[in-house]
């Protein structure tokens, strides 16, 4: 990356470069914004959900909350905006979990493979129908750790069963219908795991605090995976 493109920014604790990246994936380029801290535990892949992207208000408060923890992250489309606005008039690429999946490996290919990166422990952060395609991702390529934040989990099917990464499901107490597909997702998910209920949150974690909250679990997730995986590759 030229240092002309990098934005450098001071958090509260940690300084950190941010960049536009382009991601070149099965033939289409995805794109994103990359932060890396100056001193850097791990980095944080979002998976966004249906109808979102990557400037998701919500993802990028749980993202700068991270990045002030000290760790890289990665917001990034699957999604092209050709794609996208062919999505608004369908809905149907959203719930390509497949498609969606297979990009998410693409891009976390490309991280391990930039020089800023490449000796950095991954895990996937994902909200809604991206925490599906976060999880089978997962079963494809090494990842430390994976947060869901009001995912569908159900919908990575029979990948459930094969999923090693410790696993943390974060549902809203108010969101009735999801955190029972959660709760059902995870009696199949094999690897360690937690389901954490946000009291009075609905879907979306609008409600005073409540996104705070999922920042505060993420960040305490992270926190201890991504630092057991950097220790075992500093050992090996």
């Amino acid at each position: 990356m030229a240092e002309s493109e990098r934005e450098r920014r001071q958090s509260e604790h940690t300084a950190f470069y941010e960049t536009a990246v382009h991601i070149p994936v099965d033939g289409i380029v995805l794109e994103g914004n990359l932060a890396i801290p100056a001193r850097t535990r791990g980095v944080v892949l979002f998976a966004h959900g249906s109808g979102s992207s990557r400037h998701s208000p919500r993802n990028r408060f749980v993202a700068a909350s991270l990045q002030n923890a000290g760790f890289a992250t990665l917001l990034l489309d699957l999604l092209t905006a050709e794609e996208e606005a062919l999505d608004d008039q369908t809905g149907e690429l959203r719930f390509d979990i497949e498609l969606l999946a297979g990009r998410l490996v693409g891009a976390t290919r490309w991280v391990s493979a930039q020089s800023q990166t490449a000796k950095l422990p991954i895990a996937y952060f994902g909200a809604s129908t991206g925490a599906a395609a976060a999880l089978i991702a997962a079963t494809r390529t090494t990842v430390a750790a994976i947060v869901s934040r009001g995912g569908r989990p159900d919908l990575a099917g029979g990948a459930l069963s094969r999923v090693v990464a410790p696993t943390l499901l974060i549902v809203g107490g108010k969101d009735a219908q999801v955190l029972e597909l959660n709760r059902k997702a995870f009696d199949l998910i094999p690897a360690q795991k937690r389901l954490e209920i946000v009291p009075d949150a609905t879907h979306l974690f609008e409600e005073p605090g409540t996104l705070k909250a999922v920042a505060e679990l993420a960040e305490n997730w992270f926190r201890i995976y991504l630092a057991t995986a950097d220790h075992a590759k500093k050992v090996a």
